[in-house]
């Protein structure tokens, strides 16, 4: 019944159980719709944090990507590996992480690193560091749009910053970034809506500082939901992450958006405790378990109801049952796929349904080599 279906994979029986799946197709369609939407591919810095996998910066650079933004030192190193001409951390640098990205600006001389700050403290942690190496390094004021999880709000203390940056040797002020992810309504309207109240103090705020004749490079703005709101001002880079691989969370919230879920998590049905019971072998250490069930909806059962799951196990009913048998498999798509891919060592590849590769999650690890 379902063997032609999308996700149907030929050498399927060569792939253990759970294992995440990538869906080379439609990566590829998510890509160039990323491209389109925003019309340029200068105008792009996309997150790694969904996918952490160095093919897919290599893929991105191909189509004229040039821009990456991440959330580890190791995201930002692999960006690095992979040729990236720019690349931002878009965390506070504290503890070690500022001289870890100096290390990496030294050691990746052609690549050009810079991370965000909200307080003079985390400037000083990034201009010592920069000094000591004897490397530049870029700086975004981060703004707070109303998320109030990082950033400044938009103001004289903000403006102060932004003249720190500017006159502290060694550290380059690249422009400002908001980040509105609190903004994710479903109806396009609301979140268009809530995006421009968000944006009216922040767009002040850039043009004071234009007319004092600072000069901002850059104006990085939104995260997936409000990508395509975003894409339509010019002046706006934009950096969605999620739409790479995307989700049925997002999918489901966000029908404007039509991205292609390109991640599915394999599962085999190890046991059937009843007659309208399956016991999956995908448990809370496979898929991301911060959202209540269903965490994963599963292709050839989007009905059936999760009852229990434990660190190795999803047990599932359904009036279906009957029809699955032992070693069956099933292929689901995660809520939340970005944690749902740091749960898993390697992705395997599915091309024209046949699996051809195995990927190692490359920035997996908080740590690559610095």
């Amino acid at each position: 019944m379902f063997e032609k279906a999308w996700f149907h994979i030929d050498n399927e029986a060569e792939i253990a159980s759970p294992a995440l799946l990538l869906y080379r197709e439609r990566i590829e369609h998510n890509l160039k719709l990323m491209v389109e939407i925003v019309g340029d591919p200068a105008r792009l810095r996309p997150h790694v944090k969904t996918h952490k996998l160095l093919p897919l910066v290599e893929r991105q650079i191909a189509l004229g990507i040039t821009k990456f933004k991440c959330s580890t030192i190791a995201e930002v190193e692999m960006c690095a590996m992979a040729g990236a001409p720019d690349v931002m951390l878009a965390m506070p640098c504290v503890g070690p992480n500022g001289h870890r990205l100096a290390t990496l600006a030294q050691k990746y001389p052609d690549t050009q690193f810079s991370s965000i700050a909200d307080d003079e403290e985390t400037i000083r942690i990034l201009a010592s560091a920069a000094q000591q190496r004897r490397v530049n390094l870029g700086v975004f004021l981060e703004l707070d749009c109303g998320m109030s999880r990082t950033g400044i709000m938009p103001g004289e203390a903000a403006a102060y910053l932004v003249h720190v940056i500017k006159d502290t040797p060694r550290l380059l002020f690249r422009g400002l970034h908001a980040y509105d992810g609190h903004i994710h309504d479903e109806s396009l309207e609301a979140r268009q809506e809530k995006c421009e109240a968000a944006f009216t103090p922040i767009l002040a705020f850039k043009k004071r500082l234009e007319g004092e004749g600072v000069i901002i490079k850059e104006f990085l703005t939104g995260g997936s939901p409000t990508f395509g709101i975003h894409a339509k001002h010019s002046d706006r880079m934009c950096s969605p992450g999620t739409t790479v691989l995307w989700d049925f969370g997002y999918g489901d919230k966000h029908p404007d958006l039509p991205f292609l879920p390109a991640a599915v998590l394999l599962a085999r049905v190890i046991s059937k405790p009843g007659l309208n019971r399956l016991t999956l072998d995908l448990g809370h250490k496979s898929v991301a378990p911060e959202n209540p069930h269903p965490r994963v909806r599963f292709e050839e059962l989007p009905d059936a109801t999760p009852l229990m799951q434990s660190e190795e196990h999803l047990v599932l009913e359904t009036e279906r049952a009957h029809e699955f048998l032992i070693g069956q498999t099933l292929h689901g798509i995660p809520r939340h796929v970005c944690p749902t891919v740091s749960m898993h060592g390697e992705a395997v590849l599915i091309e024209n349904t046949q699996a051809t590769e195995r990927w190692p999650i490359t920035a997996r690890n908080r740590q690559i080599t610095v």
